[in-house]
């Protein structure tokens, strides 16, 4: 953001991809919103007129039933009253992308103005990275900013093809993209140790790429949630009615064969709460997680794991949390999840660097009152795990990469 914004107009791609009432479509958790506000503020403050551009849902797969686009659902309109809130300026908003109402209202846009497009994702091209589509939206703009970091991973048209339309003395990343990149090389690049990484959620084919390579960079590597049990079975232990991936049996002995050669603590729950069905309202009880009798099914870690993980996450210099170690959204089954939020807290208080990568995670964080005492809570669940994999995510590389600052 070392650019020049007075004067100039600036088009800027943010992510406003938030959660709406079904009924009232008001916003329901302005997070992204909030954090693009840095960016927005700075340009409005130094002189800038702002054209912003975002995607909201997925329109062209939730067609009305005459096969057209569901407009007043995913109209970008209701965003409006929400940023007016945070921002305490006025919105323009204009009810097409691109076209001549576009044009005509941002060419208009004075110094400290704002005009707020409609999603980008009601035009086809947008998904395709369409060179005519892209081209007409970066007429709309002197200055190209990326500040969506929750579709970096994507090569769309207002994420990664507009950015062949300016040249690098005219496109910058914001505030918010360049803290997630920043964020995420300090577990990437040379971590202080030990480096503890924590990943849960339901299946590990979900996240195959990125226990294989956290097992090549962290020291220990604390495995939960559902993707547990597919280890425990492939180790020969009893399951029960747990959730299991049987063709991912002979990845998940591979990855313990890797840690054990590399000297990686691989650490998987000693016990589980287990439950006789699905539901919050189940019979539930204690068992160690390899002998689940039938008709029983892990669903959270368990209080023996649940000391241990808090007792090796405490001790941690570098802490990255991925996906919950139980089906959180039930108040039976989440105290695992909670206790592990509540340790990387800790030890973050205690002086290490934690970074929570998306997801559930974000939610567990959110929900405890716990965001503001962890180092960072990213805002892209997708784009972050793919950074992690040791991807390059399109929306970076169309702008020329990030280099770290030492």
């Amino acid at each position: 953001m070392d650019l020049n914004f007075s004067g100039k107009q600036v088009l800027v791609r943010v992510d406003f991809n938030v959660p709406l009432d079904k009924e009232t479509l008001k916003v329901t958790d302005d997070t992204r919103i909030r954090r693009a506000l840095p960016t927005i503020t700075h340009i409005l403050e130094e002189g800038g007129a702002v054209v912003l551009m975002s995607h909201l849902g997925r329109p062209m797969k939730k067609l009305k039933e005459d096969g057209t686009i569901n407009k007043e659902m995913f109209s970008l309109k209701n965003i409006v009253p929400r940023l007016t809130d945070l921002l305490g300026v006025e919105i323009q908003f204009c009810d097409e992308t691109v076209g001549e109402k576009a044009s005509s209202m941002a060419e208009k846009l004075k110094r400290g103005q704002l005009l707020l497009l409609e999603n980008t994702r009601f035009n086809e091209g947008e998904k395709k990275g369409d060179e005519e589509f892209a081209k007409a939206l970066a007429s709309l703009g002197d200055i190209y900013v990326n500040d969506a970091f929750g579709t970096a991973h994507r090569a769309h048209a207002s994420t990664t093809t507009v950015a062949q339309y300016f040249d690098e003395d005219h496109k910058c990343f914001g505030f918010l993209l360049a803290n997630e990149l920043k964020n995420a090389s300090k577990v990437t690049n040379n971590p202080q140790r030990p480096f503890v990484a924590i990943v849960g959620g339901a299946k590990v084919s979900d996240k195959m790429l990125l226990l294989d390579r956290l097992i090549d960079q962290v020291d220990t590597l604390i495995v939960g949630g559902g993707m547990a049990y597919t280890f425990m079975k492939a180790q020969g232990g009893q399951i029960g009615n747990s959730l299991c991936e049987e063709d991912r049996l002979e990845l998940a002995n591979q990855l313990i064969e890797k840690a054990k050669k590399k000297g990686v603590n691989l650490l998987l729950p000693s016990d589980s709460v287990v439950a006789d069905a699905f539901a919050n309202d189940a019979n539930f009880k204690i068992a160690p997680s390899g002998l689940i009798e039938e008709g029983w099914m892990g669903l959270d870690i368990g209080v023996y794991a649940q000391a241990e993980f808090a007792n090796v996450i405490k001790q941690a210099k570098t802490i990255l949390w991925n996906g919950p170690m139980g089906v959180f959204e039930m108040s039976s089954f989440a105290n695992g999840t909670k206790l592990v939020a509540q340790a990387v807290a800790d030890a973050t208080k205690a002086g290490a660097f934690s970074l929570i990568g998306g997801g559930d995670s974000v939610a567990a964080v959110n929900q405890l009152g716990l965001a503001k005492q962890v180092s960072y809570v990213s805002t892209g669940g997708g784009a972050m795990l793919e950074l992690l994999e040791g991807k390059e995510l399109p929306g970076v590389k169309a702008m020329g990469g990030f280099e770290v600052e030492n």
